[in-house]
């Protein structure tokens, strides 16, 4: 598996620390060889990136934008579980996407795609995963997006 601080590096993005639960639960599960990663939000430095529906608030692009940056930090809870060893992940299984949509919106599939796309780019063929993309009225603290993740790990 290559170095996922430097394939993501190379993309211009940076690895951030994890970011702490809004309520009431914990950032990955493992059970066996599985790892289920809670939903992610597009959070820098502790703040919501993009609020609001798509696409009367976020445009899709901004929104597919928010997606990637949801599952660079889902990577960042897989990391810190993994103690920084990356190499154990051997398959990116599953992608769920929330997106808040407008009513009548129904291109979540390619808000979805920013995190789908990130993680072909990092893994490879072990990126490609099945999906869901889901739109949905309203999400915490007024995300446009939420990804949640399951990784089979070695």
């Amino acid at each position: 598996m290559a170095d996922v601080k430097a394939k993501l590096a190379e993309l211009g993005w940076t690895l951030p620390q994890p970011s702490q639960p809004v309520a009431c639960y914990v950032p990955v599960v493992q059970t066996g060889n599985l790892l289920v990663v809670s939903g992610q939000l597009p959070m820098v430095d502790g703040k919501v990136t993009a609020t609001g529906a798509v696409p009367s608030a976020v445009s899709v692009e901004d929104a597919k934008q928010a997606a990637a940056q949801c599952a660079v930090n889902a990577l960042a809870a897989i990391g810190m579980h993994l103690n920084g060893d990356f190499s154990k992940i051997k398959q990116i299984v599953r992608l769920g996407v929330f997106v808040k949509s407008d009513n009548d919106f129904a291109g979540q599939p390619q808000v979805a795609n920013g995190a789908s796309e990130l993680m072909g780019k990092v893994f490879g063929e072990a990126g490609r995963h099945a999906r869901a993309a889901v739109g949905v009225n309203a999400l915490p603290l007024d995300a446009c997006v939420e990804v949640e993740l399951m990784v089979e790990i070695a």
